[in-house]
C-alpha cells in the first residue's frame, strides 16, 4: 500500500514501488512529484508534533464514521497544505526547485484526490467516503502552503468552520 505516517514511532514508510505506481498508475512521475508525497507525509509528523494528530483522533471517536472521514480529510489537507511551505521554503533557500516541479506536485497532488482514485478504480464517486481530499482540494492547499510560507495559512480545521 501507500506510504504512511506512524504517530506512534514517529517514522514515514515509503515502499520505493509506490513511486513506479505514481508513475505508472497514477501518472504523476518526476522527482519532486516523489518529493511532495514525502513532505506530505512528513506533514503529518509536523501535525502530531504539534498536537493536532492527538485532537483529531480524540474528536474522531466521538462522532460518526461521516464526520470522522471530514475531520480526516481536513488533516490530510493540511498536510498538503505543509508540503506547500516545505517546497516554499525550499524555494526560498536553495536552488533546488527547477521549473516545472511545482507542476509536478500538483500533478501527483490531483493524481491521488479521492475523487480521482475513485474515478479511476470504480467509476464513481461517493464523497462520503473521502479520506484525503478531492483532487482540486489537495492542490489547493499545497498551493496554500507554497503561496503562503505560513504556518497559519495551514489551518483547514478553521477554514472549513468558515474562520
Amino acid at each position: 500500500f501507500g506510504p504512511f505516517y506512524c504517530p506512534l514511532d514517529g517514522k514515514v514508510y515509503i515502499d520505493p514501488s509506490f513511486y513506479r505506481e505514481m508513475r505508472r498508475r497514477f501518472r504523476a512521475p518526476g522527482d519532486f512529484a516523489q518529493a511532495y508525497i514525502l513532505a506530505h507525509e512528513v506533514g503529518h509528523h509536523v501535525q502530531n508534533l504539534r498536537g493536532t494528530l492527538g485532537k483529531l483522533q480524540s474528536a474522531q471517536r466521538r462522532t460518526s464514521k461521516l464526520t470522522a472521514n471530514k475531520l480526516q480529510v481536513l488533516a490530510e489537507l493540511q498536510a498538503d497544505c505543509y508540503a506547500g511551505l516545505w517546497a516554499n521554503h525550499i524555494s526560498k533557500t536553495t536552488n533546488m526547485i527547477e521549473a516545472g516541479d511545482i507542476n509536478e506536485g500538483l500533478i501527483a497532488a490531483s493524481a491521488v484526490g479521492d475523487d480521482t482514485i475513485q474515478k479511476r478504480t470504480t467509476g464513481y464517486v461517493k464523497p462520503e467516503t473521502f479520506t484525503h481530499g478531492t483532487a482540486a482540494q489537495r492542490k489547493k492547499w499545497f498551493m496554500t502552503g507554497y503561496r503562503s510560507g505560513n504556518f497559519a495559512s495551514c489551518d483547514t480545521f478553521s477554514a472549513a468552520r468558515g474562520g
